[in-house]
């Protein structure tokens, strides 16, 4: 992979943007690149994505734009469900995903990171969903951004304004705001790991697809009927560590 850093550290694999020169802008190489490492996280049981540089990803790459200039409604069609397939593979990874931010984080950088299950921003960081700026609109990340930011997109969707951490805060797109944000990125990690990693990769996807009633039973059935769920409860009654935590 060239524009992309992808290394494993025990238990936790780190994605990396690795094209700190353009900011980490997206261009095709960098989609086909990140779709393809988050669809192989194999058992990591947390990735942690950032960015090389000044920036975390400052939206889609000017050369790569200027190319898209003169596609057909097809081959846009065709270029917009890449994009989309990338957002989808970090969204529904199995693993849980950390982001650290820090610089700019703009269009589809923004979308990155509502893509992410926890992100950490450093206070100088900047977001914003700029596309109407560009007589376009945030389409393709729409259906991650808006269950993270709600409400808050009719304002920032519809004016392309650049915000703050604070803001990015308060309106749900991170869900912390640091100076020490890597080792604010650590200690999530650590409690992700303090986790059976079968519990939390269920726990990831109960809060993703949202369960109800009679179907929520038999996911806690499950769950605690399983091997990890048996260690775990005897181990808490026995006040001894879970197997997971002993290796």
């Amino acid at each position: 992979m060239e524009a992309l850093r992808v290394e494993r550290d025990g238990a936790v694999l780190r994605v990396t943007l690795a094209r700190p020169e353009r900011r980490n802008a997206f261009d095709a190489a960098l989609i086909a690149e990140l779709t393809e490492a988050f669809a192989g996280v194999g058992d990591a049981r947390a990735v942690v994505l950032a960015g090389d540089g000044p920036s975390f990803c400052a939206g889609a790459d000017v050369e790569w734009q200027r190319s898209s200039i003169d596609l057909s409604y097809e081959e846009n069609v065709e270029d917009a469900m890449r994009l989309f397939q990338m957002l989808e593979a970090i969204d529904s990874c199995a693993a849980p995903v950390v982001c650290l931010v820090h610089g700019y984080s703009l269009g589809g950088g923004s979308g990155l990171v509502a893509c992410a299950d926890v992100a950490v921003a450093h206070p100088e960081s900047v977001f914003g969903f700029t596309e109407v700026r560009l007589g376009i609109i945030p389409a393709v990340i729409s259906p991650f951004v808006l269950p993270k930011i709600g409400s808050a997109a009719r304002r920032y969707f519809l004016t392309g304004e650049r915000f703050g951490a604070d803001d990015a805060l308060r309106i749900g797109l991170v869900h912390e705001v640091s100076e020490e944000a890597d080792q604010a990125v650590l200690g999530i990690v650590e409690a992700l790991l303090a986790g059976g990693p079968e519990a939390v990769r269920e726990a990831k996807r109960l809060a993703r697809e949202r369960p109800e009633g009679i179907e929520t039973a038999h996911v806690a059935a499950e769950r605690r009927t399983s091997d990890e769920g048996q260690a775990g409860l005897r181990a808490f009654l026995e006040k001894r560590p879970p197997p997971w935590r002993e290796q």
